[in-house]
């Protein structure tokens, strides 16, 4: 089965994209296995601490390096996504030459309790993902409002309709990691 890294850009306790990311992860059971890496003990980006590496962007590497694919599930903070992805594409890109990213098998989603979902966070994530040298899955986009009553109190999908679309975005995830992989 292939591991995908999954990085959620809500640091906190409470984020509603890690209950998404969650969720995306039971429903993937027994098709990926979801290994949530932590981006929140990431110092802030300074190419002269490769001097001596942080024990924290050493683990952060390997784990992206030694998954299959990458899942990005961010909050949309000012109309952009969230600084600690940011953070962490940077950190993922560095020493020259040494790039985790590169042709790594990813896909992006996330949610707001707002109707658009994301939907901008996610775009200009989109076009950073690429040029950070992913191999980025385009198609489905999920923007997802996020509403509890579709969610039961373990964060399970109950609502049927959202099962089978949320279900459908994993199998093409799937797939594409099969093919890209």
């Amino acid at each position: 089965m292939k591991t995908v890294a999954v990085l959620v850009g809500s640091l906190r306790a409470e984020s509603l994209n890690r209950k998404f990311a969650e969720s995306l992860g039971r429903l993937a059971e027994g098709k990926l296995q979801f290994k949530f890496v932590e981006i929140g003990d990431l110092p802030l980006f300074n190419e002269d601490l490769w001097e001596t590496p942080p024990a924290s962007v050493l683990r952060f590497k390997s784990d992206i390096e030694t998954s299959d694919a990458v899942l990005f599930v961010t909050p949309e903070y000012n109309r952009t996504y969230s600084p600690a992805i940011d953070n962490a594409l940077h950190w993922g890109t560095r020493p020259w030459g040494k790039n985790s990213w590169t042709g790594k098998p990813a896909a992006i989603t996330g949610t707001s309790p707002g109707a658009v979902g994301a939907a901008v966070a996610q775009t200009q994530l989109r076009h950073v993902a690429a040029v950070v040298g992913t191999a980025l899955l385009t198609q489905p986009e999920v923007y997802f409002s996020y509403k509890e009553e579709l969610f039961d109190e373990a964060g399970n999908v109950t609502n049927e309709d959202t099962k089978t679309f949320l279900t459908g975005f994993i199998d093409t995830f799937a797939a594409w990691i099969e093919k890209v992989g």
